[in-house]
């Protein structure tokens, strides 16, 4: 895959299909392929040029004396310098999760580059209790190696997935068999979710002026509706749609109903 070297790291990146382009941003401690499992065929069917890219932490080692923290602006700044090296802005941008904060600081940060944005299991603020989380989670990634891969992936599926998911004997036995074998882990990992602890947003997302769609996941433990609709509250003009049934990978559990929710939006912009 083609690589661009911006902001002292290196980003991996794939382009596919022709049309007006879609970018999508990653999950915290997710490589890009997770699209390719129910998004990039619809998308570039429904004829988007789809870009994937796995966000720094991913794809780089992170070396002793490098920076102990990653900051949402940098991530930000790589995802609007690889828009600018494909000369492609602007462009439809899609994020889930940190994917999503990064997305809806894109749109503030560089309006021009972005045509809209869909912000999937989103938030502008961090609770006490998700606060804990994500402390917890960075520091269960970062002694990795004394867990188990059963150990990990349980507590990670817990995490993602909707008590629905989960109590699907072949579903649940599929995703705890692809969790022990690709586990999470390495201070790459713990420095994405961290990246996500950022201080409260709402006042500063009033100033998006691009269109945008808020999709929030009924059953999602790690970024709740009530927060998603908090980003959408303070967006004007925001749209907010919930899907039921889902966790916080609910563009997996359900995405035939979250592919379409992106899809009928973006015909709109």
């Amino acid at each position: 895959m083609p690589t661009l070297s911006v902001n002292g790291t290196t980003i991996t990146y794939q382009v596919r299909g022709e049309g007006r382009p879609l970018l999508l941003v990653c999950p915290a401690a997710t490589r890009s392929s997770v699209w390719d499992l129910r998004q990039v065929r619809p998308f570039t069917a429904a004829g988007y040029q789809v870009i994937t890219f796995d966000n720094r932490g991913m794809t780089n080692l992170v070396e002793p004396g490098k920076p102990d923290a990653y900051r949402i602006e940098e991530f930000v700044t790589d995802t609007a310098e690889l828009i600018r090296h494909l000369d492609v802005g602007p462009v439809h941008v899609a994020g889930a999760s940190l994917g999503a904060v990064i997305a809806q600081e894109l749109t503030l940060a560089h309006p021009g580059l972005v045509r809209s944005a869909v912000l999937a299991c989103t938030r502008a603020r961090v609770d006490f209790f998700r606060e804990q989380i994500v402390r917890a989670s960075s520091e269960r990634v970062r002694r990795s190696g004394l867990l188990s891969p059963e150990e990990s992936a349980t507590t990670l599926m817990f995490q993602l997935f909707s008590p629905d998911t989960l109590a699907d004997e072949h579903t649940a036995a599929d995703w705890f068999d692809v969790f022990c074998a690709f586990p999470v882990s390495g201070e790459g990992a713990a420095l994405e979710y961290e990246a996500t602890l950022t201080g409260d947003r709402r006042g500063a997302l009033r100033g998006v002026t691009r269109p945008v769609l808020v999709i929030g996941f009924s059953d999602d433990l790690l970024m709740p509706p009530s927060l998603c609709r908090e980003v959408a509250d303070a967006i004007p003009d925001a749209k907010y749609v919930e899907i039921s049934g889902c966790g916080h990978f609910g563009f997996l559990e359900h995405p035939d109903l979250f592919n379409r929710h992106i899809l009928d939006f973006l015909a709109t912009t």
